[in-house]
């Protein structure tokens, strides 16, 4: 096919070969047909040959020499990609003969008007200079030109050039250090990495130390109530001479703190190494949310942030504290994962949360992963020497685990005891003794060699068990580890020295069995202890000096992280990570004492001069196609603005109704989210206007404002997430929103009205009570009358059907709670108390909210006035429509006004005060997650196929025990609703009961299955893709059902 005259034929043979690379096959066998057709004219093949020729140039030398005038002659190529294309080809023929030629085409490439070929000139200068590395000081030019480029597209890939050739060229960055700190942002995310590193290395050599501030506060506020006048005046001047930052230093700060939300976790890592490296102590701490976000990413990327976040810990304890429970471990963490989150805990461990960890390790302890329990049983050690309040806590429970089952467990347990012992050995003669019974049981060589040197090392404080088990392990000295019999000449030898009476003969036999084991450890172990202890003609001077080799005193030893040493590597890179040096690590250098001349980072005002005009230039020409708003709105903005009361045409009246909403709140159902929601849906419609009015100007604004003016008269807000509901509009107290819609509303002027606010008598405000745009319902209620639209328009707006499918509907509730929640209490609220509880009802005041009704009462003997709502504090996304304020509400009155609640599918509190004429009461408002429901009704099928829909990671389940008495299908319906407020299902199987629900803000499908086994026990499974709505409500329902 490649032999093909047609061009058709040789594309197909190209895709074909392209697609075996892919798949990772050898192609290479067909680099002669391949390379022939390097000089098509059909651009789509040549783009082709040279991926081809990518891969195959370097292993095909001589081949690829021949086709060598056709790829210089493909550098002048008019298409931008052939260009680059044979660049890399060119570079990726690594012989040397033609490095002059690569060393011309870099040149002409980096003055290329593509910024596309300037950057594979930037990757060409790597491969020219491994191949030969005398070109350096002419690649040095070309790499001093290419930073001066403003392309964000050949940024990272210089500064990759410059790190491979010249690192140590700091000069290089001087001029351009600025403007790399604001491409960075706009730059690909490996570039931004590259560069990240590059600055770091550069700020430690320019900057001074932001550390050395803290430094003198420290000693300046511990020191001075010691001081003399003359030293206090001193440290006076000292404080005086505070560190102030240089700007380039905080620019490049600044510049990166956005990257800390970028989706590349190499990118988060390097500002994070960055900000631990350059940042002042108190502002490094931000970093710790997002490396924190990146635990939940793949294992690999874990373990590498895992790495860092373990030697940033032993430092500063402070940055991830309050994170503390993003490191517990889970069960499906892979051992290295679990062994990293362990060490951090351990770091982190401080007395007030030493509790709650050993907690946490008690139950490690009990993993399958025994290498992991072995590494718990060590951080328990470790928590023990480092907090000395629960040093005793940890000993007596590790003296419990010497009696688990695990021999494993049990051995690291004599380890770390042993360890701990030495630290008070005097308190602890009975976990001595105790230590020494377990000896006939533990196998482990490690265990019973710690076991050994304990009882040989105290053999004073244990006079009476100390020969005996030299007696035992002299029986079993043959069958020993190396490791154990070391340990039973240690223990015979300081015997023979404290109690030769009864153990002379004992250490002897010991000794002569080791004259002739098989290891030459053994055997010279045995010849130095005999020549040291026993006396004879041949004992030198050191035999004197046995006791005091033998039973010197041994200081305690220290239990450190083994990421103690790390924070000599720079963080995030390969030699921190296998903490060893790596080839091509550059070591950060240690900050200046005195800041280098910042001048020299100062651009010429010419240059930067020339920069500005052209880019005024450009922007002039591009300003009349950039425009926002179409023509017809800037007229109506000027008529909006003489006369604001007449129309509500365009952009420029909703404008005035967000400032004005967001300025006056008192009916509290405008939030900052809706506004900003409002605002994106202008721009929105603004565009859309923009291309429409080159098909049909005046037609397509009338049909769109006609569109704008029916959507505020009917409730479709559901189907679209940025316009706001009807009865936000109207709950709004601007009186020029309520001045301009008093034109669009008068159509409407039998529809029914409420008043709201009772400041201001003359006016109101309208509710439109069309339940049915919501979901449909049995609850009566009044219809607004039919708004006059065009049929294009009625076609278009047919689509804004809330529910999914015509079978799944919205229906009543099953079982209203009578269960109430106290929301004041009287004692609370000085004579005002406020209960409320969930109804169940569709809520009148928008989509998505719950309807929530407060009973309030006045105890005391007086009357209350003017209760109302203030000061909201909900989270992100929770709207809440305040009740109609209370004028009066007389002594022993009672009164429930209902109020409405998005709660935004989540048991999250909504905040709010519950005002009065003379006090102010912070209550909360919490949700049961079953009242974050909405029931439905469907069919069997329909639930089953939903079901099989809702399975893998969407699916809860759990079984649970039912009493007999509680497995009849009354009984579990009835409990089942009264917990949640769920729809029955009809079910053809007696033992399977089906509900079903929506979640009230997005309308996701919630469904329970319970399904009754034998031996009174049930399952109990949950599909949605609510998982978190999923689980608790899981939760909610086992004690519900299981109850007796």
């Amino acid at each position: 096919m490649l032999e093909s005259s047609k061009d058709s034929a040789k594309l197909d043979a190209m895709k074909r070969i392209v697609g075996m690379i892919a798949k990772g096959k050898n192609a290479s066998e067909l680099f002669p047909a391949v390379v022939k057709n390097v000089a098509s004219k059909n651009i789509e093949i040549k783009k082709l040959v040279y991926v081809y020729l990518m891969r195959y140039a370097e292993e095909q030398q001589d081949l690829a020499l021949l086709s060598i005038s056709t790829f210089q002659r493909a550098l002048k190529d008019p298409n931008q990609l052939i260009r680059a294309s044979a660049l890399r080809v060119l570079s990726s023929i690594r012989v040397p003969i033609i490095v002059p030629i690569m060393m011309l085409a870099i040149k002409e490439a980096c003055s290329d008007l593509s910024p596309y070929v300037r950057k594979n000139a930037a990757h060409a200068i790597q491969k020219l200079y491994s191949l030969d590395p005398e070109q350096k000081e002419m690649l040095i030019e070309v790499i001093e030109k290419l930073l001066k480029d403003r392309s964000t597209l050949v940024a990272g890939s210089v500064v990759m050039a410059f790190e491979e050739v010249c690192p140590d060229r700091i000069d290089l960055i001087h001029k351009n250090y600025r403007k790399l700190c604001h491409l960075l942002v706009d730059v690909e995310e490996w570039g931004q990495v590259v560069i990240i590193h590059m600055l770091t290395r550069y700020a430690r050599t320019q900057f001074v130390s932001p550390w050395k501030d803290d430094e003198v506060v420290e000693e300046y506020s511990e020191n001075n109530f010691y001081e003399s006048d003359e030293e206090q005046k001193e440290k006076d001047q000292k404080v005086k001479n505070t560190y102030t930052m240089d700007p380039d230093h905080r620019l490049l700060l600044r510049n990166t703190k956005p990257l800390l939300q970028s989706r590349n976790a190499a990118v988060v890592m390097a500002v994070a190494q960055l900000y631990w490296h350059l940042a002042p102590k108190s502002e490094a701490s931000i970093v710790a949310k997002s490396l924190v976000r990146l635990l939940r990413s793949n294992r690999e990327v874990q373990y590498i942030v895992l790495q860092n976040i373990a030697t940033m810990s032993i430092q500063r304890k402070g940055m991830f504290e309050p994170y503390l429970k993003s490191f517990y471990v889970r069960s499906t963490d892979p051992t290295m994962i679990k062994t990293l989150k362990l060490e951090i805990l351990t770091n982190l461990a401080n007395e007030a949360n030493i509790s709650t960890l050993l907690r946490e390790f008690q139950t490690y302890v009990r993993s399958q992963d025994k290498q992991f329990a072995a590494a718990t049983i060590q951080a328990i050690g470790r928590c023990a020497t480092n907090i000395t309040e629960v040093t005793d806590t940890c000993l007596n429970g590790l003296v419990c685990l010497l009696s688990n089952r695990d021999e494993i467990v049990v051995a690291e347990s004599v380890v770390v005891i042993k360890k701990l012992l030495q630290t008070q050995p005097a308190h602890h003669c009975e976990i001595i003794k105790h230590m020494a019974k377990l000896l006939d049981n533990i196998t482990v060589p490690v265990a019973r060699a710690s076991i050994l040197w304990l009882i040989g090392e105290y053999c004073e404080r244990v006079p009476k068990i100390a020969p005996d088990v030299l007696r035992k392990t002299a029986k079993s000295f043959t069958n020993e580890d190396d490791l154990v019999k070391l340990q039973i000449l240690n223990l015979g030898a300081k015997l023979y020295l404290t109690n030769s009476k009864q153990t002379k003969l004992l250490t002897q036999y010991v000794l002569n069995l080791g004259k002739y084991d098989q290891s030459y450890d053994i055997r010279d172990r045995t010849r130095f202890i005999r020549q040291l202890i026993v006396p004879n003609e041949k004992s030198g001077a050191l035999s004197k000096y046995a006791k005091k080799i033998f039973l010197a005193q041994k200081p305690a030893p220290l239990l450190e992280s083994p990421f103690k040493d790390r924070d000599h590597f720079q963080l995030g890179t390969l030699s921190h990570t296998l903490n060893s040096r790596a080839s091509g690590y550059l070591e950060l250098s240690d900050w200046p004492e005195v800041a280098p001349d910042p001048s020299v980072r100062d651009v010429d005002v010419a240059e930067s001069a020339k920069e500005w005009t052209g880019n005024l230039d450009k922007t002039k020409k591009e300003k009349p196609t950039e425009k926002f708003y179409s023509e017809s709105e800037e007229e109506e903005d000027e008529s909006a603005s003489t006369s604001a009361s007449e129309s509500e045409s365009g952009s420029e009246s909703e404008k005035q109704d967000e400032e004005e909403g967001s300025s006056v709140d008192t009916s509290g159902s405008s939030t900052s989210s809706e506004e900003s929601s409002d605002s994106e849906s202008d721009s929105k419609e603004s565009t859309a206007k923009k291309t429409s009015r080159a098909a049909n100007e005046s037609v397509s604004e009338n049909i769109k404002k006609k569109a704008k003016d029916t959507s505020k008269k009917r409730n479709t807000s559901n189907s679209s997430d940025t316009e706001s509901t009807p009865s936000e509009k109207s709950s709004s107290d601007s009186k020029s929103e309520s001045d301009s819609k008093s034109d669009s509303e008068s159509e409407k002027s039998k529809e029914e009205k409420q008043v709201h606010d009772k400041k201001a008598s003359n006016k109101q405000d309208v509710f439109l009570l069309d339940l049915d745009d919501f979901y449909p319902v049995t609850t009566p209620v009044a219809a607004p009358t039919a708004a006059v639209l065009s049929t294009s328009l009625t076609a278009d707006l047919e689509g804004l059907c809330l529910s999914n499918s015509s079978v799944i509907d919205v229906t009543t509730q099953v079982a209203v709670p009578t269960k109430t929640h106290e929301l004041l209490h009287r004692m609370s609220g000085k004579g005002l108390a406020a209960h409320y509880h969930f109804s169940r009802q569709p809520s009148i005041f928008g989509d998505g909210m719950v309807s929530v009704q407060v009973t309030v009462t006045n105890t005391t003997d007086q009357k209350i006035e003017n209760i109302h709502i203030e000061e909201k504090k909900l989270p992100p996304g929770m709207r809440m429509h305040d009740f109609n304020p209370i004028e009066c509400l007389e002594p022993a009155g009672s009164i429930t006004v209902p109020m409405g609640i998005d709660f935004c599918d989540s048991t999250q509190m909504a905040s709010f005060q519950l005002c009065t004429k003379d006090g102010r009461f912070n209550v909360t408002i919490q949700p049961p997650v079953g009242e974050l429901l909405l029931p439905v009704t469907m069919s069997e099928k329909d639930f089953k196929k939903e079901q099989g829909m809702l399975i893998g990671m969407n699916e809860t389940s759990a079984t649970i025990a039912v009493a007999l008495q509680n497995s009849t299908r009354h009984v579990i319906i009835e409990r089942v609703v009264k917990a949640a407020n769920l729809g029955i299902v009809p079910s053809g199987q007696d033992n399977i009961h089906r509900f079903a629900a929506k979640t009230a803000h997005s309308g996701s499908l919630v469904l329970v299955t319970v399904e009754l086994k034998e031996s009174s026990t049930a399952q109990l499974v949950i599909n949605t893709e609510k998982t978190v709505i999923g689980s608790v409500l899981l939760r909610e329902l086992k004690p519900v059902l299981s109850q007796g």
